[in-house]
């Protein structure tokens, strides 16, 4: 397929590893705060919970007068849109995709896709991608799930240049601050012995990452009509995954 925009998805077929967070986080701060033009592509059927969130966060923007104020202040100072959300399939994704460029431009396309390699469509969906980025955690079945679901995509996609993908990169996500440090990199030495690779950049568990847009706390973090709020920020590594994820797909785009 020839296109210059990249195709990224957040993969895993482990339910529970914050893959549709980090899309949300990831999309918005590169569009609200870095300013590239991105698009999301929720293919996670039937939950489609970024296609969900959209709505939440809109209708609380137009019942909220703080969030409202917030939005007014952000197009008339930043003068960027919401970036477009589209609710589709992993069968139909790539064409929805297709409509969406044919509409206007993007540095990044990322989708959110299902949990299941046996959805229809999967394979050749994530056959088109240019990049997988699949979080990871310690614990053990969880690990060994992921790197199963990882090495197949290395070995019969990747490896033998059976699509589009370019790379696939593992990153820790939900890491325990009071974790003794070993333990990665003993899983790290693992994990290079497959072939895969690890990120620097990794993830704090921390509750904010599940906190949406609320009437009860005037501070966002995750949202699709805002970005992180920079005090929430800190400590959350967004902006270092971020930095990385753009280096590794296109490094111009980031330092735009």
């Amino acid at each position: 397929m020839n296109r210059e925009t990249p195709f990224v998805s957040f993969s895993t077929q482990k339910g529970g590893m914050g893959k549709t967070s980090v899309t949300v986080l990831l999309s918005s701060y590169l569009h609200y705060v870095k300013g590239l033009r991105v698009a999301v592509i929720d293919c996670d059927y039937p939950q489609h919970s970024i296609v969900r969130e959209r709505k939440r966060d809109s209708a609380l923007v137009m019942e909220n007068d703080h969030f409202k104020r917030m939005a007014y202040e952000q197009f008339r100072s930043l003068g960027i849109k919401a970036y477009p959300v589209r609710e589709s399939t992993a069968a139909q994704a790539l064409e929805d995709a297709d409509a969406l460029m044919e509409q206007g431009s993007f540095d990044l396309i990322f989708f959110d896709l299902p949990g299941t390699l046996n959805s229809e469509g999967m394979i050749r969906t994530l056959a088109a991608m240019d990049y997988i980025f699949t979080p990871i955690s310690a614990d053990r079945l969880v690990l060994e799930s992921t790197l199963q679901y990882a090495t197949m995509l290395n070995d019969h996609i990747i490896n033998p240049c059976m699509g589009n993908l370019k790379g696939l990169y593992l990153f820790w996500n939900m890491v325990d601050g009071r974790e003794k440090t070993p333990l990665y990199g003993i899983y790290e030495e693992a994990i290079a012995e497959l072939g895969l690779q690890v990120m620097k950049t990794s993830l704090p568990d921390s509750k904010r990452f599940r906190k949406e847009m609320s009437v009860d706390r005037r501070s966002v973090f995750r949202s699709t009509l805002f970005p992180p709020d920079r005090a929430l920020l800190r400590e959350s590594n967004i902006e270092e995954l971020s930095e990385e994820v753009c280096r590794i797909i296109k490094p111009e785009i980031y330092d735009k």
